[in-house]
């Protein structure tokens, strides 16, 4: 229906005008010479005009010829059976026969050979029911009305172009902001799933460790030691938590609370070795402030790399390093385990630790370069160093 409401409204100007022009061209017979027959076929044939104008939105570039070449043997016929009526047929049919010609296309070819042929329809007519009398007096009133409506033809398909290339404006910029909302879905989907791995699974994974060494020291009777792992347990237990909220925040509120980075990193090498017993060795040469992301970001995989030698290194000493060379801030970590295959990574399902990690690094801007071998693993961290205050 409302296709239908569109279609009227945008002819209906035409049809108005079409009415003026069937009415004109009867009064103009009729005062003259009242001709019956003549005027039924002129109705049927001004009808049958109408009628393909009205379905004129059905025609295509490749039946255009086929159209245009009906409804002007129309307009000619017309014009022949109401021979004292004429006049309106041709000055009132052709010009818009003409302007229509602009709606499927604006090649100039088209606009002038198309105007030829009426010229020529309207000559051929006038001078076989009139005389150059008559044509002399209507011609100036003829290209008078075609300049007037092939002038208003092309103000409105230009209007009509520009609604459209606004549309599809419009179009675009809805398509391009439903592939924003899928990136920002998968970026807070790929977001919250490396918060929950280096919170609750990172946390879990180092309280598992914990009582799996608190059972051992239990089986072989040694009470005290098994009882200070359990109180060390049970503080793992509260900062898993307490980052697990943090965490939870992070996503609501978008942003991260002041840490101290070298406090930090020391605090996980304290919990790695107290839970694993592997020696540290540190090495922090870092004297500038580091943004919240960049710390944020580079702590998490400091964690994830502990963790990782942890659980599958099967190492005795680790090492790891924190400076600023060339602008940039440097973090290795580097231990003497078994290693692993780095083709590997990420293909087995549940162990995305080293998957994450690479996502942060791209997140911040910078590279990650990784090299395993039966003599151990080492992970070197390079990103851009924003300058800042000293810490």
């Amino acid at each position: 229906m409302q296709n239908i409401s569109e279609l009227f409204a945008s002819r209906l100007p035409t049809l108005i005008w079409l009415s003026i022009v069937y009415a004109g061209t009867v009064v103009l017979q009729f005062l003259k010479d009242p001709l019956i027959l003549e005027s039924a076929v002129f109705t049927g044939l001004f009808t049958l005009h109408v009628f393909l104008h009205w379905n004129s939105y059905r025609v295509t570039h490749k039946t255009f010829w086929i159209y245009f070449s009906i409804q002007a043997a129309l307009v000619y016929l017309c014009a022949i059976l109401m021979r004292d009526g004429y006049q309106a047929v041709l000055i009132g049919l052709l010009p818009i026969l003409i302007a229509q010609s602009l709606s499927y296309s604006f090649r100039v070819k088209r606009v002038v050979f198309i105007s030829l042929i009426s010229i020529i329809v309207f000559f051929d007519s006038a001078l076989t029911v009139g005389d150059k009398k008559e044509m002399i007096v209507f011609l100036p009133i003829f290209v008078l009305m075609l300049i007037i409506v092939l002038a208003y033809a092309i103000l409105f398909f230009k209007q009509v172009q520009e609604r459209l290339r606004i549309q599809s404006f419009l179009e675009d910029l809805r398509v391009a902001h439903e592939k924003v909302e899928e990136l920002t879905l998968a970026n807070e989907r790929q977001r919250m799933a490396r918060d929950l791995h280096d919170t609750l699974a990172q946390g879990v994974a180092g309280l598992i460790m914990r009582l799996e060494a608190a059972d051992a020291h239990m089986s072989q009777k040694h009470t005290e030691r098994a009882h200070e792992i359990i109180r060390q347990s049970m503080q793992q237990a509260r900062r898993t938590l307490a980052e697990a909220r943090r965490a939870i925040d992070n996503l609501r509120l978008k942003s991260a609370p002041e840490i101290n980075f070298k406090e930090a990193i020391a605090d996980e090498i304290e919990h790695f070795n107290q839970a694993t017993g592997i020696i540290v060795f540190e090495d922090y040469r870092l004297n500038k402030r580091l943004s919240r992301l960049q710390m944020e970001h580079s702590l998490h995989i400091v964690k994830e790399c502990l963790t990782n030698i942890a659980r599958h290194a099967k190492a005795d000493k680790v090492w790891v390093l924190v400076s600023a060379q060339n602008d940039k801030l440097v973090i290795g970590i580097r231990d003497n385990g078994i290693g692993f295959k780095t083709e590997d990574m990420g293909k087995d399902a549940g162990h995305y630790g080293l998957l994450g990690m690479k996502e942060r690094v791209r997140l911040i801007g910078g590279e990650i370069y990784m090299n395993s071998n039966s003599e151990g693993t080492s992970i070197k961290l390079e990103t851009p160093l924003i300058e800042g205050e000293r810490t």
